[in-house]
């Protein structure tokens, strides 16, 4: 597994990491993601504090991906009945 060793900046500081190579564009668009909220957050609401800024790109984070949480578990649950489904058809034709 080969690492590289990256730079990204978030707000106005950089943090280093090691990442896969296979995981390097990833990584540089969660934090150009994370620089996208922050700055529209600053417009929004015309803050300048970091730490705010950061809290709340977290805040939003965090609630989207409670929300993908949710459509995930509804839909691993449509698919289970939908299985059940097709497992008790199958099992009426034999």
């Amino acid at each position: 597994m080969e690492t590289l060793s990256i730079k990204i900046k978030i707000g106005d500081r950089e943090y280093p990491m090691k990442v896969k190579v296979e995981d390097e564009a990833k990584i540089r668009h969660a934090g150009k993601l994370i620089n996208d909220k922050i700055r529209r957050y600053r417009e929004e609401f015309g803050l300048d504090d970091k730490q705010d800024l950061l809290a709340m790109a977290a805040f939003d984070c965090m609630v989207a991906s409670m929300e993908q949480d949710q459509v995930n578990a509804d839909d691993g649950e449509l698919i289970k009945d939908n299985l059940h489904k097709i497992n008790q058809r199958l099992t009426n034709l034999l």
